[in-house]
Protein backbone atom coordinates (compact mmCIF):
# COMPACT_ATOMS: atom_id res chain seq x y z
CA UNK A 1 0.00 0.00 0.00
CA UNK A 2 1.39 3.22 -1.01
CA UNK A 3 1.66 6.32 1.83
CA UNK A 4 0.86 9.22 0.07
CA UNK A 5 -0.81 9.55 -3.69
CA UNK A 6 -1.29 12.32 -6.23
CA UNK A 7 -4.29 11.90 -8.12
CA UNK A 8 -6.01 14.08 -10.90
CA UNK A 9 -8.80 13.57 -13.44
CA UNK A 10 -9.48 15.74 -16.38
CA UNK A 11 -11.31 15.58 -19.73
CA UNK A 12 -10.00 16.39 -22.85
CA UNK A 13 -10.04 15.69 -26.71
CA UNK A 14 -7.84 14.01 -29.20
CA UNK A 15 -7.49 17.34 -31.55
CA UNK A 16 -5.48 15.07 -34.05
CA UNK A 17 -8.53 13.05 -35.06
CA UNK A 18 -10.80 14.88 -36.31
CA UNK A 19 -13.73 13.52 -38.47
CA UNK A 20 -16.60 15.47 -40.21
CA UNK A 21 -15.46 18.09 -37.53
CA UNK A 22 -15.99 15.68 -34.46
CA UNK A 23 -13.55 14.21 -31.63
CA UNK A 24 -13.61 11.94 -29.14
CA UNK A 25 -13.98 12.83 -25.90
CA UNK A 26 -12.15 10.99 -23.29
CA UNK A 27 -10.95 11.37 -19.51
CA UNK A 28 -7.85 11.02 -18.03
CA UNK A 29 -6.22 9.40 -14.60
CA UNK A 30 -3.15 10.10 -13.08
CA UNK A 31 -1.84 8.86 -10.37
CA UNK A 32 2.00 9.76 -9.46
CA UNK A 33 3.10 11.34 -12.90
CA UNK A 34 1.04 8.08 -14.39
CA UNK A 35 -1.34 8.02 -16.71
CA UNK A 36 -4.45 6.19 -17.91
CA UNK A 37 -6.79 7.14 -20.74
CA UNK A 38 -10.37 5.95 -20.74
CA UNK A 39 -12.45 6.38 -24.15
CA UNK A 40 -15.78 7.69 -23.28
CA UNK A 41 -17.95 7.09 -26.07
CA UNK A 42 -18.96 10.70 -27.46
CA UNK A 43 -17.91 12.91 -29.60
CA UNK A 44 -18.17 16.70 -29.84
CA UNK A 45 -17.13 19.57 -32.24
CA UNK A 46 -13.73 20.59 -32.42
CA UNK A 47 -14.55 24.27 -32.04
CA UNK A 48 -17.37 23.75 -29.23
CA UNK A 49 -14.69 21.98 -26.54
CA UNK A 50 -13.42 24.06 -23.70
CA UNK A 51 -9.75 22.45 -23.07
CA UNK A 52 -9.26 24.32 -20.27
CA UNK A 53 -12.08 23.81 -18.43
CA UNK A 54 -12.37 20.02 -19.54
CA UNK A 55 -15.86 20.74 -20.93
CA UNK A 56 -18.78 21.54 -23.77
CA UNK A 57 -19.10 25.30 -24.50
CA UNK A 58 -22.21 26.60 -24.95
CA UNK A 59 -25.73 25.66 -23.68
CA UNK A 60 -26.74 23.97 -26.40
CA UNK A 61 -28.75 20.84 -25.56
CA UNK A 62 -25.82 18.42 -26.95
CA UNK A 63 -22.67 20.53 -24.66
CA UNK A 64 -25.31 20.15 -21.80
CA UNK A 65 -26.00 16.44 -21.96
CA UNK A 66 -22.40 16.21 -22.60
CA UNK A 67 -21.34 18.29 -19.39
CA UNK A 68 -23.88 16.35 -17.16
CA UNK A 69 -22.42 12.89 -18.63
CA UNK A 70 -18.91 14.04 -17.67
CA UNK A 71 -19.82 15.02 -14.09
CA UNK A 72 -21.60 11.70 -13.84
CA UNK A 73 -18.34 9.94 -15.13
CA UNK A 74 -16.41 12.01 -13.01
CA UNK A 75 -18.19 11.07 -9.76
CA UNK A 76 -18.00 7.40 -10.57
CA UNK A 77 -14.11 7.89 -11.28
CA UNK A 78 -13.74 9.68 -7.75
CA UNK A 79 -15.55 6.71 -5.77
CA UNK A 80 -13.34 4.14 -7.74
CA UNK A 81 -10.64 6.20 -6.28
CA UNK A 82 -12.37 5.77 -2.67
CA UNK A 83 -13.59 2.58 -2.64
CA UNK A 84 -9.75 1.59 -3.26
CA UNK A 85 -8.37 3.74 -1.10
CA UNK A 86 -10.57 1.86 1.72
CA UNK A 87 -9.64 -1.87 0.45
CA UNK A 88 -6.28 -0.76 1.41
CA UNK A 89 -5.12 -1.76 -1.84
CA UNK A 90 -2.61 -0.62 -4.50
CA UNK A 91 -3.62 2.47 -6.00
CA UNK A 92 -2.50 3.46 -9.66
CA UNK A 93 -4.02 5.00 -12.81
CA UNK A 94 -4.41 1.59 -13.91
CA UNK A 95 -6.10 0.13 -11.34
CA UNK A 96 -9.04 3.25 -10.95
CA UNK A 97 -9.56 2.43 -14.77
CA UNK A 98 -9.63 -0.64 -13.94
CA UNK A 99 -12.36 -0.57 -11.06
CA UNK A 100 -14.40 2.30 -12.95
CA UNK A 101 -14.85 0.00 -16.08
CA UNK A 102 -15.41 -3.08 -13.36
CA UNK A 103 -12.34 -5.36 -15.16
CA UNK A 104 -11.35 -5.74 -12.18
CA UNK A 105 -13.69 -8.47 -10.91
CA UNK A 106 -14.36 -10.10 -13.73
CA UNK A 107 -17.96 -12.01 -13.71
CA UNK A 108 -17.58 -16.25 -14.62
CA UNK A 109 -20.50 -18.36 -15.96
CA UNK A 110 -21.07 -21.49 -15.05
CA UNK A 111 -20.23 -22.94 -19.09
CA UNK A 112 -17.16 -21.03 -19.14
CA UNK A 113 -16.61 -22.56 -15.22
CA UNK A 114 -17.72 -26.38 -16.61
CA UNK A 115 -14.81 -25.21 -20.24
CA UNK A 116 -12.37 -24.24 -17.77
CA UNK A 117 -12.70 -27.78 -15.46
CA UNK A 118 -13.15 -30.26 -17.84
CA UNK A 119 -9.72 -28.97 -20.37
CA UNK A 120 -7.62 -28.01 -16.97
CA UNK A 121 -8.77 -31.93 -15.23
CA UNK A 122 -8.00 -33.21 -18.88
CA UNK A 123 -5.01 -34.83 -18.38
CA UNK A 124 -5.44 -35.58 -14.35
CA UNK A 125 -9.04 -37.65 -14.83
CA UNK A 126 -9.29 -40.82 -17.00
CA UNK A 127 -10.94 -41.00 -20.39
CA UNK A 128 -13.78 -42.81 -18.55
CA UNK A 129 -13.94 -40.10 -15.84
CA UNK A 130 -13.75 -37.22 -18.11
CA UNK A 131 -16.20 -38.47 -20.44
CA UNK A 132 -18.91 -38.60 -17.28
CA UNK A 133 -18.20 -34.61 -17.14
CA UNK A 134 -18.59 -34.09 -20.34
CA UNK A 135 -22.23 -35.94 -20.08
CA UNK A 136 -23.02 -33.74 -16.91
CA UNK A 137 -22.09 -30.78 -19.22
CA UNK A 138 -24.50 -31.49 -21.79
CA UNK A 139 -27.45 -32.08 -19.10
CA UNK A 140 -26.40 -28.35 -17.70
CA UNK A 141 -27.03 -27.13 -21.44
CA UNK A 142 -30.13 -28.65 -22.23
CA UNK A 143 -31.38 -27.00 -18.70
CA UNK A 144 -30.43 -23.63 -19.06
CA UNK A 145 -32.05 -24.11 -23.08
CA UNK A 146 -35.06 -25.06 -21.19
CA UNK A 147 -34.64 -22.36 -18.94
CA UNK A 148 -34.20 -19.70 -21.99
CA UNK A 149 -30.68 -18.90 -21.03
CA UNK A 150 -27.72 -19.33 -22.79
CA UNK A 151 -25.54 -18.92 -19.74
CA UNK A 152 -25.80 -17.35 -16.13
CA UNK A 153 -23.58 -16.15 -14.14
CA UNK A 154 -21.87 -18.10 -11.06
CA UNK A 155 -23.26 -15.31 -8.91
CA UNK A 156 -26.89 -16.31 -10.10
CA UNK A 157 -26.12 -20.31 -8.86
CA UNK A 158 -28.14 -20.48 -6.48
CA UNK A 159 -30.30 -23.07 -3.78
CA UNK A 160 -32.95 -22.82 -6.59
CA UNK A 161 -31.49 -23.49 -9.21
CA UNK A 162 -29.67 -26.67 -7.51
CA UNK A 163 -33.50 -27.79 -6.74
CA UNK A 164 -34.99 -26.76 -10.79
CA UNK A 165 -31.73 -28.87 -12.09
CA UNK A 166 -32.21 -31.86 -10.01
CA UNK A 167 -36.08 -31.73 -11.32
CA UNK A 168 -35.07 -31.42 -14.49
CA UNK A 169 -32.95 -34.28 -14.24
CA UNK A 170 -35.72 -36.69 -13.05
CA UNK A 171 -37.87 -35.83 -15.28
CA UNK A 172 -35.89 -35.63 -18.32
CA UNK A 173 -36.27 -38.15 -20.87
CA UNK A 174 -33.81 -39.01 -23.78
CA UNK A 175 -35.27 -38.93 -27.18
CA UNK A 176 -33.85 -42.66 -28.17
CA UNK A 177 -36.70 -43.78 -25.78
CA UNK A 178 -34.32 -44.79 -22.96
CA UNK A 179 -35.55 -44.77 -19.39
CA UNK A 180 -35.38 -41.79 -17.00
CA UNK A 181 -32.56 -41.16 -14.99
CA UNK A 182 -32.52 -43.20 -11.70
CA UNK A 183 -31.97 -41.50 -8.47
CA UNK A 184 -28.47 -42.15 -8.03
CA UNK A 185 -27.65 -41.19 -11.33
CA UNK A 186 -29.38 -37.87 -11.02
CA UNK A 187 -27.25 -37.76 -7.69
CA UNK A 188 -24.09 -38.34 -9.74
CA UNK A 189 -24.62 -35.38 -12.01
CA UNK A 190 -25.48 -33.16 -9.04
CA UNK A 191 -22.27 -34.43 -7.56
CA UNK A 192 -20.19 -33.44 -10.81
CA UNK A 193 -22.02 -29.69 -10.52
CA UNK A 194 -20.98 -29.69 -7.13
CA UNK A 195 -16.95 -30.26 -7.65
CA UNK A 196 -16.84 -27.81 -10.40
CA UNK A 197 -18.48 -25.49 -8.14
CA UNK A 198 -16.42 -26.28 -5.09
CA UNK A 199 -13.10 -25.34 -7.70
CA UNK A 200 -15.28 -21.98 -8.33
CA UNK A 201 -15.38 -21.30 -4.53
CA UNK A 202 -11.55 -22.37 -3.74
CA UNK A 203 -10.22 -19.71 -6.85
CA UNK A 204 -12.94 -17.49 -5.43
CA UNK A 205 -14.97 -16.97 -8.38
CA UNK A 206 -17.43 -17.17 -6.45
CA UNK A 207 -18.51 -15.46 -2.77
CA UNK A 208 -20.72 -18.50 -1.29
CA UNK A 209 -21.23 -21.57 -1.92
CA UNK A 210 -24.97 -22.65 -3.36
CA UNK A 211 -24.60 -26.28 -2.10
CA UNK A 212 -24.01 -25.61 1.61
CA UNK A 213 -27.92 -26.44 2.15
CA UNK A 214 -28.30 -28.86 -0.81
CA UNK A 215 -28.11 -32.30 1.08
CA UNK A 216 -27.67 -35.25 -1.93
CA UNK A 217 -30.25 -38.48 -1.39
CA UNK A 218 -28.05 -41.71 -2.39
CA UNK A 219 -30.32 -45.05 -2.28
CA UNK A 220 -28.25 -47.93 -1.57
CA UNK A 221 -28.48 -50.67 -4.19
CA UNK A 222 -27.36 -54.57 -3.06
CA UNK A 223 -24.19 -54.64 -5.67
CA UNK A 224 -25.25 -57.69 -8.58
CA UNK A 225 -23.14 -60.97 -8.45
CA UNK A 226 -22.96 -64.40 -9.84
CA UNK A 227 -23.33 -67.37 -7.23
CA UNK A 228 -20.86 -70.09 -7.33
CA UNK A 229 -23.66 -72.18 -9.22
CA UNK A 230 -24.31 -69.43 -12.08
CA UNK A 231 -20.77 -68.46 -12.73
CA UNK A 232 -19.84 -72.39 -12.94
CA UNK A 233 -22.32 -72.60 -15.95
CA UNK A 234 -20.77 -69.98 -17.70
CA UNK A 235 -17.02 -71.61 -17.61
CA UNK A 236 -18.05 -74.68 -18.60
CA UNK A 237 -19.98 -73.62 -21.47
CA UNK A 238 -18.77 -74.30 -24.75
CA UNK A 239 -19.58 -71.60 -27.58
CA UNK A 240 -18.59 -72.44 -31.69
CA UNK A 241 -18.49 -68.38 -32.28
CA UNK A 242 -15.21 -66.92 -31.59
CA UNK A 243 -16.12 -63.96 -29.97
CA UNK A 244 -18.28 -65.43 -27.83
CA UNK A 245 -15.56 -67.13 -26.41
CA UNK A 246 -13.40 -64.65 -26.11
CA UNK A 247 -15.92 -62.64 -24.22
CA UNK A 248 -16.36 -65.53 -21.72
CA UNK A 249 -12.53 -65.77 -20.64
CA UNK A 250 -12.29 -61.63 -20.02
CA UNK A 251 -15.41 -62.31 -17.88
CA UNK A 252 -14.10 -65.84 -16.16
CA UNK A 253 -10.83 -63.76 -15.63
CA UNK A 254 -12.20 -61.08 -14.42
CA UNK A 255 -14.07 -63.17 -12.02
CA UNK A 256 -10.94 -64.31 -10.32
CA UNK A 257 -8.82 -61.46 -10.65
CA UNK A 258 -11.13 -58.74 -9.52
CA UNK A 259 -10.12 -56.25 -12.54
CA UNK A 260 -12.29 -54.03 -14.28
CA UNK A 261 -12.90 -53.97 -18.03
CA UNK A 262 -10.25 -51.03 -18.82
CA UNK A 263 -7.59 -52.31 -16.40
CA UNK A 264 -7.82 -56.33 -18.11
CA UNK A 265 -7.57 -54.55 -21.54
CA UNK A 266 -3.94 -52.92 -20.52
CA UNK A 267 -2.36 -55.91 -19.10
CA UNK A 268 0.72 -56.99 -20.17
CA UNK A 269 3.81 -59.26 -20.02
CA UNK A 270 5.31 -56.42 -17.77
CA UNK A 271 2.52 -56.67 -15.38
CA UNK A 272 2.95 -60.13 -14.59
CA UNK A 273 5.72 -61.12 -12.19
CA UNK A 274 6.82 -62.86 -9.11
CA UNK A 275 5.80 -62.14 -5.83
CA UNK A 276 6.49 -62.46 -2.48
CA UNK A 277 5.44 -66.16 -2.24
CA UNK A 278 7.41 -67.13 -4.91
CA UNK A 279 4.15 -67.86 -7.05
CA UNK A 280 3.01 -65.20 -10.34
CA UNK A 281 1.14 -62.04 -9.53
CA UNK A 282 -0.15 -59.47 -10.97
CA UNK A 283 1.27 -55.73 -10.63
CA UNK A 284 -0.68 -52.91 -11.65
CA UNK A 285 -2.09 -49.45 -11.19
CA UNK A 286 -5.81 -49.26 -11.74
CA UNK A 287 -6.76 -46.90 -14.34
CA UNK A 288 -10.12 -45.15 -12.17
CA UNK A 289 -8.20 -44.27 -9.35
CA UNK A 290 -4.23 -44.83 -9.84
CA UNK A 291 -3.90 -47.30 -7.07
CA UNK A 292 -1.72 -49.57 -6.95
CA UNK A 293 -3.10 -53.42 -6.85
CA UNK A 294 -1.26 -56.69 -6.20
CA UNK A 295 -3.29 -59.77 -7.21
CA UNK A 296 -1.51 -63.38 -6.71
CA UNK A 297 -2.94 -65.17 -9.93
CA UNK A 298 -5.38 -68.01 -9.38
CA UNK A 299 -4.94 -70.95 -11.55
CA UNK A 300 -7.99 -70.34 -13.52
CA UNK A 301 -6.58 -67.51 -14.36
CA UNK A 302 -3.16 -68.54 -14.87
CA UNK A 303 -4.88 -70.92 -17.55
CA UNK A 304 -6.46 -68.35 -19.17
CA UNK A 305 -3.46 -66.18 -19.63
CA UNK A 306 -1.42 -68.71 -21.27
CA UNK A 307 -4.33 -69.42 -23.58
CA UNK A 308 -3.84 -66.15 -25.32
CA UNK A 309 0.37 -66.14 -25.37
CA UNK A 310 1.10 -65.45 -28.65
CA UNK A 311 -2.33 -65.34 -30.03
CA UNK A 312 -2.22 -63.08 -33.36
CA UNK A 313 -4.22 -60.28 -32.19
CA UNK A 314 -2.56 -59.88 -28.00
CA UNK A 315 0.84 -59.68 -30.51
CA UNK A 316 0.02 -56.59 -32.49
CA UNK A 317 -1.34 -54.66 -29.29
CA UNK A 318 0.99 -56.56 -27.15
CA UNK A 319 -1.50 -57.06 -24.02
CA UNK A 320 -2.41 -60.48 -22.84
CA UNK A 321 -5.66 -60.83 -24.21
CA UNK A 322 -7.26 -59.23 -27.45
CA UNK A 323 -8.51 -56.40 -27.40
CA UNK A 324 -12.19 -55.48 -27.49
CA UNK A 325 -14.77 -52.52 -26.89
CA UNK A 326 -16.42 -52.34 -23.84
CA UNK A 327 -19.89 -52.03 -25.73
CA UNK A 328 -19.36 -55.12 -27.51
CA UNK A 329 -18.33 -56.99 -24.91
CA UNK A 330 -21.05 -56.21 -22.99
CA UNK A 331 -23.80 -56.32 -25.52
CA UNK A 332 -22.18 -60.36 -25.66
CA UNK A 333 -22.53 -60.93 -22.35
CA UNK A 334 -26.32 -60.24 -22.87
CA UNK A 335 -25.85 -63.55 -25.28
CA UNK A 336 -23.87 -65.37 -23.01
CA UNK A 337 -26.21 -64.94 -20.63
CA UNK A 338 -29.04 -66.05 -22.46
CA UNK A 339 -27.42 -68.88 -23.42
CA UNK A 340 -26.28 -70.10 -19.68
CA UNK A 341 -29.78 -69.31 -18.49
CA UNK A 342 -28.73 -66.79 -16.48
CA UNK A 343 -31.57 -64.21 -15.41
CA UNK A 344 -29.66 -61.18 -14.58
CA UNK A 345 -28.24 -57.78 -16.18
CA UNK A 346 -25.04 -59.28 -16.77
CA UNK A 347 -22.27 -56.67 -17.64
CA UNK A 348 -18.52 -56.80 -17.15
CA UNK A 349 -18.46 -54.81 -13.82
CA UNK A 350 -20.37 -58.14 -12.41
CA UNK A 351 -17.74 -59.91 -12.85
CA UNK A 352 -15.67 -57.80 -10.26
CA UNK A 353 -18.43 -58.22 -8.17
CA UNK A 354 -18.28 -61.51 -8.53
CA UNK A 355 -15.24 -61.63 -7.12
CA UNK A 356 -15.62 -59.97 -4.48
CA UNK A 357 -18.24 -61.71 -3.16
CA UNK A 358 -18.56 -65.47 -4.34
CA UNK A 359 -14.80 -65.64 -5.09
CA UNK A 360 -13.01 -64.34 -2.29
CA UNK A 361 -15.32 -63.04 0.99
CA UNK A 362 -17.64 -66.33 0.85
CA UNK A 363 -14.49 -68.73 0.70
CA UNK A 364 -13.18 -66.59 3.99
CA UNK A 365 -10.96 -64.59 2.59
CA UNK A 366 -10.79 -61.05 5.14
CA UNK A 367 -12.30 -58.37 4.12
CA UNK A 368 -8.77 -55.94 4.70
CA UNK A 369 -7.70 -58.41 2.01
CA UNK A 370 -10.08 -57.98 -0.53
CA UNK A 371 -10.13 -54.48 0.14
CA UNK A 372 -6.33 -54.60 -0.87
CA UNK A 373 -6.71 -56.27 -3.86
CA UNK A 374 -9.36 -54.54 -5.58
CA UNK A 375 -7.88 -51.68 -4.59
CA UNK A 376 -10.25 -49.90 -2.78
CA UNK A 377 -8.80 -46.67 -0.42
CA UNK A 378 -11.40 -47.14 2.39
CA UNK A 379 -12.53 -49.95 3.44
CA UNK A 380 -16.07 -48.75 3.77
CA UNK A 381 -16.10 -49.35 -0.07
CA UNK A 382 -15.47 -53.00 0.14
CA UNK A 383 -17.78 -53.30 3.15
CA UNK A 384 -20.63 -52.78 0.45
CA UNK A 385 -19.84 -56.06 -0.96
CA UNK A 386 -19.56 -58.14 2.62
CA UNK A 387 -23.52 -56.41 3.33
CA UNK A 388 -25.18 -58.30 0.51
CA UNK A 389 -23.45 -61.75 1.16
CA UNK A 390 -26.41 -64.37 2.59
CA UNK A 391 -24.32 -66.69 3.04
CA UNK A 392 -21.75 -65.16 4.92
CA UNK A 393 -23.89 -64.28 7.44
CA UNK A 394 -25.55 -67.45 7.64
CA UNK A 395 -22.23 -69.09 8.94
CA UNK A 396 -21.32 -66.14 11.32
CA UNK A 397 -25.21 -66.65 13.26
CA UNK A 398 -23.95 -70.74 12.93
CA UNK A 399 -20.92 -70.08 14.88
CA UNK A 400 -22.78 -67.95 17.07
CA UNK A 401 -25.11 -70.45 17.98
CA UNK A 402 -22.50 -73.09 18.64
CA UNK A 403 -20.60 -70.61 20.57
CA UNK A 404 -23.31 -70.15 22.60
CA UNK A 405 -24.78 -73.67 23.21
CA UNK A 406 -21.29 -74.48 24.32
CA UNK A 407 -21.40 -71.72 26.95
CA UNK A 408 -24.61 -73.16 28.33
CA UNK A 409 -23.28 -77.00 28.37
CA UNK A 410 -20.39 -75.41 30.35
CA UNK A 411 -22.35 -73.76 32.82
CA UNK A 412 -24.62 -76.67 32.89
CA UNK A 413 -21.70 -78.69 33.73
CA UNK A 414 -20.60 -76.40 36.59
CA UNK A 415 -23.97 -76.56 38.34
CA UNK A 416 -23.79 -80.44 38.41
CA UNK A 417 -20.48 -80.75 40.16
Amino acid sequence: MQSQTTFTLSFWVNATRVKNNLVSVFARVTVNGKRANISLKRKVVLSEWDSKKGKARGNKQESRLLNRYLDLVKNRIYEAHDELVKEKTFICAQSIKARFLGEDSEEYSLLTLVDYHNTQMSESLTYGTLKNYFTTQKYIKLFLTKKKAQDIYLSQLTFRFLVDFEKFLRSYVPEDHQKKMENNTVMKHIQRLRKMVTLAYKMEWIDKDPFIKFKPTYIKNEREFLREDELQSIIEKEFEIDRLTLVKDLFVFSCYTGLSYIDVMSLNEDNITFGIDGGRWIITNRQKTNNKVKIPILPIAEELIEKYKGHIKTKKTKTLFPNISNQKLNSYLKEIADLCGIKKNLTFHIARHTFATTITLSNGVPIETVSKLLGHTKIVTTQIYARVIERKVSDDMKALKMQLSNGKEDLTKSHVI
